[in-house]
């Protein structure tokens, strides 16, 4: 065989067969030539599918990371957060890890007691601090007695698990909000979450959920609310919308074409649009519940395709749910690609 034959065979991790003492037919060294050549052209191929797999395009950056430890309660903002199967990470913070239920089970949020959204909440060492207006500071360790019960709960018809944070909280939750009795439960890592099959269309990939609404992460893109903005006579905020991370860089719902993004080292897959209800009318600094705007602007121009109404029926959309298809670590500042 040539010189040529012998590199590409190398190449391969082959051996360059030994040259004889006869010169070999003409036919076979061409055969040799031709095999090594569709070889290295299959190693080529699969390499150039890898480098088509891993393309990106900036599409804009990361302007805010928000966890939301306790469903309908305040948002904690970050500056770098762990993004796990179930969603962003800081330290002892967990995103709706914890949850308000009634004595039978029902959760309860800023839906059906608007005033959740005045609870705020901060971290020290491994407790969360709760605090509202006219009430003494709530203290909830991030790690409960075993001994505490596990209570069943119910999240928009489907079951769960929440270990019971104990009377102390029950009463303060109680106390605040002045309906009914209330109970608070936590989600532990080692309890089941809801399927996404069983929440969304049997269409969509699987993964778990604690106690968000269907997805582990929301995207909202900053010129999406100006643009919103625009059309309002009273202006609404980030936190009407509690996204868990805030692009800024890009045009007005440009996220709803991002379907696979990488973030620092985490990569996530659309899920769906996120349909709007009736929680972006909860004023987030007074806890009054409007019922109308932003909702009814949102109408005018956010409602889905007809091809689409089956899923989202007459909501309009309002930020993008994601997948975790790959945990890691994401921060403030951090690129966010569109991988092409």
């Amino acid at each position: 065989m040539g010189a040529a034959g012998s590199w590409a065979l190398g190449r391969l991790g082959l051996p360059a067969p030994r040259l004889p003492a006869q010169p070999r037919p003409a036919w076979l060294v061409v055969a040799a030539l031709a095999l090594a050549a569709v070889a290295l052209g299959s190693v080529a191929w699969r390499r150039s599918r890898r480098t088509r797999r891993r393309r990106r395009q900036q599409v804009g950056t990361v302007a805010q990371l928000w966890i939301y430890p306790v469903k309908s309660c305040k948002g904690v903002p970050v500056s770098a957060a762990e993004c796990t199967a179930m969603g962003l990470r800081s330290g002892h913070l967990r995103d709706r890890f914890w949850l308000v239920i009634k004595e039978d089970g029902h959760m309860v949020t800023a839906r059906q007691e608007p005033r959740l959204v005045l609870v705020s909440i901060t971290c020290e060492d491994d407790r969360l601090i709760l605090s509202a207006p006219g009430m003494d500071r709530l203290v909830l360790p991030s790690k409960l007695p075993v001994s505490n019960t596990v209570q069943d709960c119910r999240l928009f018809g489907l079951d769960i698990k929440g270990r019971d944070c104990g009377d102390e909280a029950a009463q303060w939750f109680t106390d605040f909000l002045k309906s009914e009795a209330f109970r608070v439960v936590q989600f532990e890592k080692d309890m089941e979450g809801r399927p996404s099959r069983e929440i969304l269309p049997p269409f969509v990939q699987n993964y778990q959920v604690a106690y968000p609404d269907c997805s582990p992460v929301m995207v909202l893109s900053e010129a999406s609310l100006a643009d919103l903005n625009t059309r309002l006579e009273k202006k609404v905020k980030m936190d009407h919308f509690r996204p868990n991370i805030v692009v800024t860089g890009c045009e007005a719902f440009e996220e709803d074409t991002w379907d696979e993004l990488l973030i620092g080292s985490v990569e996530m897959k659309k899920i769906l649009s996120c349909p709007r209800c009736i929680m972006t009318t909860v004023d987030p600094d007074t806890g009054v519940i409007d019922r109308k705007e932003p909702l009814e602007t949102l109408k005018s121009y956010r409602l889905c395709d007809p091809s689409e109404k089956q899923i989202y029926k007459s909501s309009p959309l309002f930020g993008i749910y994601y997948s975790v298809e790959k945990i890691g670590s994401l921060k403030v500042g951090d690129p966010v690609y569109q991988m092409v």
